[in-house]
């Protein structure tokens, strides 16, 4: 009828990129895990299944030997107790660091990424000093052979996080505009793995032997 309102039409649905509507790849799912958090925990347990298998190979190796371990093995378990000390304290200042980068604080967070890299050195420092003063090599036994291949790798992993938070300090340093929080938040789940692991290792190796 002329003149008669007529009903309003549905607004159109929210246009995307060059007008058309936005695709589920656009939209925000509420509870959906972040890839890089499914990421982390898929690599990290790989990581732990590695190194499940050396401890399983220790633990084989110590059933099938009478004497365990050899005679001529004699660990620093004072010393090597402090590098631990050490590489626990670093897990502390990375936490820092992790909430330096929370708050936006660039410079915060280049100081304890820094603090817990050099704890890091002090720790493969003291194992390299230990290395240079055993009695025994990885061919000597089969003590020899676990305890280099354990120790050796994890020292590698520590390493490694030492790179890895040399890497994130250079995109702080250099004023990036790339949001600092995602690599960190990853050096940390990996540098605190890294931690548990040895301190298990080290009640393993120096401790309950």
């Amino acid at each position: 009828m002329p003149g008669a309102p007529t009903a309003a039409s549905p607004a159109p649905a929210a246009a995307g990129a060059g007008g058309l509507p936005p695709t589920g790849r656009d939209r925000t799912v509420p509870g959906r895990p972040s890839i890089l958090g499914v990421g982390v925990v898929v690599w990290l347990s790989s990581e732990l299944m590695f190194f499940a298998g050396l401890f399983g190979a220790y633990f084989t190796l110590r059933s099938e030997n009478a004497v365990w371990p050899p005679d001529d093995v004699h660990l620093d378990v004072a010393r090597t107790a402090a590098a631990t000390a050490v590489l626990v304290a670093s897990s502390f200042t990375m936490h820092l660091g992790v909430r330096a980068a929370e708050g936006g604080d660039r410079r915060g967070l280049v100081r304890w990424l820094g603090v817990t890299a050099a704890l890091g050195a002090v720790f493969l420092a003291n194992q390299l000093l230990e290395y240079s003063e055993l009695e025994f090599s990885i061919s000597t036994h089969a003590y020899g052979s676990t305890f280099y291949l354990m120790t050796g790798f994890h020292g590698l992993h520590v390493l490694g996080g030492i790179l890895f938070m040399l890497g994130v300090i250079g995109l702080v340093a250099e004023r990036s505009q790339a949001p600092p929080g995602p690599p960190v938040a990853v050096c940390a789940y990996y540098w605190h793995f890294v931690d548990v692991v040895w301190v298990v290792m080290f009640a393993t190796i120096y401790l309950v032997r």
